[in-house]
């Protein structure tokens, strides 16, 4: 089963080579050997999957049509509603919250014959680049357990990279899907604002919050969002009116034979600048050169605001997570404070005591920002910033079919590298926020290792709902590297 695709698990439990209890049950002995060096769950249970096992298994013996994802374990992160499972998003304000109610993608699961295992740690509140925010503690990279698989979406990411779930659902506010992919050596899909529903999923910031698939390969990823997209009557942002289709991923030989025949590809010279290692430089551009013996154009430019992006990403994002987390004050649900004689105590010292320091220090930049006196001056700025980059990005688009760039500057760096470094955590987003800044879809894409053997990845960004062009490009690149089919654990 490690070795499978969720695809090819699928297709083996509806030949009945395997049951979906046996897959249950064979995930959870990998999490029990392996999650323990980890610490990617927060959540499992056990007798919930195995009891929804059967249900699937009945469904598929009956001969009822699921999804091409039928009976595949799945883990989900932390802060996507699960009814009568804890969610807590990693944060001690929510420890003991069972939602009486599932996220629309977790509805939409279901409703494929997908098995939810378990909850995947996160980043506190989904604020962070490492993993190490977590009350519940970081998680490790399962390529080197000394270093962070990346943030918010770390859990995630480790779990499948490490081979405890074939599949996950991670949350992206500024690179938080495609930075743990890039870290871990997996297959990652932001997918354009509007096209998977956030109902259920517990915000950060709510203009950028994006739900997404992780696996280790295209073709699942793209399965999985085809599964979770779709119209939502349930969020008004949700604007697609109906799920992606992209077609049975089609074998390599077919794909390498096709290619991307004058396919436009632009390449921003100035995100591989001097500060970008040596070896995530020359990954990437092995990668452009991939695409180009695929019969792609490959074409340097220079990408425009790169100065602007983390401070307006930042202020945008603090001042959204600033409103969206003032509910958490003691009262309604959530951790209150016994430190509690006065109506402003039970605010302070719940807040004070439920918050971790970095949820605390956004909260405090994203409450100052929408200040009266210093909105104009940094909120106000950073939303006319936004829109000159969404027009630079619908100029680019005019010119290139899609744009090929770092996901980060490095490989993964060591955990606690950044904790007392703020500024340095948030730098971890100059290659992805600006993309979250403008909605647009974008898939991270392993493409070889450092010289420490760590994971590198690269990311293509597509014009909005683009994501089948994306798909079928990112289907080549894998079709002609096996860089997605490495493992961590063995």
């Amino acid at each position: 089963m490690f070795d499978m695709t969720a695809l090819e698990l699928s297709a083996a439990i509806k030949a009945k080579r395997i049951s979906v209890t046996e897959t249950v049950n064979v995930c959870f002995d990998r999490i029990e050997k392996t999650d323990g060096q980890i610490n990617a769950f927060l959540a499992l249970p056990k007798e919930k999957a195995l009891a929804r096992a059967k249900e699937v298994q009945a469904r598929i013996d009956e001969g009822e049509t699921l999804s091409p994802l039928a009976g595949v374990p799945i883990g989900v992160k932390d802060n996507i509603l699960t009814a009568g499972i804890e969610t807590t998003c990693a944060s001690k304000m929510l420890k003991g919250y069972v939602p009486v109610f599932n996220a629309t993608v977790v509805e939409r699961l279901e409703k494929a014959g997908m098995i939810v295992i378990g909850k995947l740690n996160m980043d506190e509140f989904a604020m962070g680049g490492s993993n190490e925010t977590s009350v519940f503690g970081p998680v490790r990279n399962p390529w080197d357990l000394s270093r962070t698989p990346g943030g918010s979406s770390g859990g995630s990411a480790a779990a499948v990279a490490s081979g405890m779930v074939p599949l996950s659902l991670g949350s992206d506010t500024g690179g938080s899907i495609r930075q743990p992919c890039a870290f871990c050596g997996i297959t990652g899909i932001k997918p354009t604002y509007g096209a998977v529903s956030r109902y259920g999923l517990i915000d950060c910031a709510s203009s950028l919050d994006h739900i997404g698939p992780m696996a280790r390969n295209i073709d699942d990823c793209a399965a999985l969002l085809s599964v979770i997209s779709g119209a939502d009557g349930m969020d008004g942002t949700c604007v697609i009116e109906r799920p992606f289709e992209f077609g049975e991923g089609r074998r390599s030989e077919s794909l390498a034979k096709a290619g991307l025949p004058n396919a436009r590809i632009g390449l921003p010279r100035n995100c591989l600048a001097e500060d970008t290692e040596e070896d995530v430089r020359l990954a990437v551009l092995a990668a452009a050169k991939e695409f180009e013996a695929a019969g792609a154009i490959v074409e340097e430019f220079e990408m425009p605001l790169t100065d602007y992006i983390v401070p307006a990403y930042l202020a945008i994002s603090c001042a959204e997570a600033s409103s969206n987390l003032a509910q958490y004050n003691g009262l309604k649900y959530g951790y209150r404070s016994e430190k509690r004689e006065t109506l402003s105590d039970v605010y302070k010292f719940s807040r004070g005591e439920g918050f971790g320091t970095e949820v605390k220090r956004r909260i405090m930049l994203g409450s100052l920002v929408l200040s009266a006196e210093y909105y104009d001056a940094y909120y106000k700025k950073a939303t006319q910033v936004r829109i000159l980059v969404k027009n630079a990005y619908d100029n680019l688009f005019e010119r290139f079919d899609m744009i090929l760039s770092p996901v980060t500057s490095t490989a993964a760096h060591k955990l606690g590298e950044t904790v007392d470094d703020p500024m340095k955590a948030y730098m971890g987003n100059k290659h992805t926020a600006a993309i979250n800044l403008a909605g647009l879809p974008a898939i991270a894409l392993p493409c070889g290792f450092d010289r420490l053997g760590l994971p590198i990845g690269f990311q293509l960004v597509g014009n909005s709902f683009s994501e089948p062009r994306l798909v079928a490009a990112a289907r080549v690149y894998q079709s002609h590297t096996g860089h997605h089919s490495q493992q961590a654990f063995k």
